[in-house]
């Protein structure tokens, strides 16, 4: 029965060298990123301090290939949309959110392929566009939620209808609240679902 490799550490000197300590070599930012195409974990590690700077480096690396022509993955409209969310009120929802959308992503990945493969000639991205669409719709439906007295989020959709939203009572300020916890976990439980039935976690 084969056990689970551990990660691969990868030690940064003050030079800025790296060592990979599991072929006993020194590495770029290149074979680093070949190594995460090729599915090997790894995790550096500062060689003074011992500190955990992985998330660092795998950011370093985004940052070359962004730079590369015919590589940049990342839209600017993106790139300042993710910049506006820090020290956002919306921040800690937008790890999850991405993490959710790229795990989506990545198991259905192979159906796209499959798709391209087989009706070339078609559109071939009307999948992870509707896909896309999708995901950026619950977003927006969290968005509304986490700001219910937004005047911007009125004109969005609810997303769940229940009794107590269509009663007489519905229009009270004192029930707003109440309307507000059912339709959060209302949606972290379509949130559940969808993850629980989406792929690898």
């Amino acid at each position: 029965m084969s056990s689970e490799k551990s990660p691969i550490v990868i030690k940064k000197y003050a030079n800025r060298r790296l060592y990979n300590t599991g072929t006993s070599t020194y590495v770029t930012l290149e074979d680093l990123s070949l190594m995460v195409k090729a599915g090997e974990d790894f995790l550096v590690y500062d060689a003074k301090t011992n500190e955990d700077i992985t998330r660092s480096v795998l950011t370093q690396i985004i940052f070359e290939q962004e730079s590369k022509d015919g590589q940049s993955l990342l839209p600017i409209t993106f790139l300042r949309q993710l910049i506006r969310f820090y020290g956002d009120q919306m921040q800690a929802l937008v790890p999850s959110y991405l993490q959710f959308s790229i795990e989506r992503l990545v198991s259905e990945q192979q159906k796209f392929r499959d798709q391209v493969t087989s009706t070339f000639g078609t559109p071939m991205f009307g999948p992870i566009e509707e896909q896309a669409r999708k995901n950026m719709a619950m977003f927006n439906q969290a968005l509304a939620m986490f700001n219910p007295f937004n005047p911007a989020a009125k004109g969005a959709s609810t997303p769940t209808t229940t009794p107590a939203a269509n009663g007489p009572d519905a229009a009270k300020p004192g029930d707003e609240l109440d309307e507000l916890k059912k339709q959060m976990s209302a949606m972290q439980k379509r949130l559940d679902s969808l993850s629980g039935s989406g792929g690898k976690r």
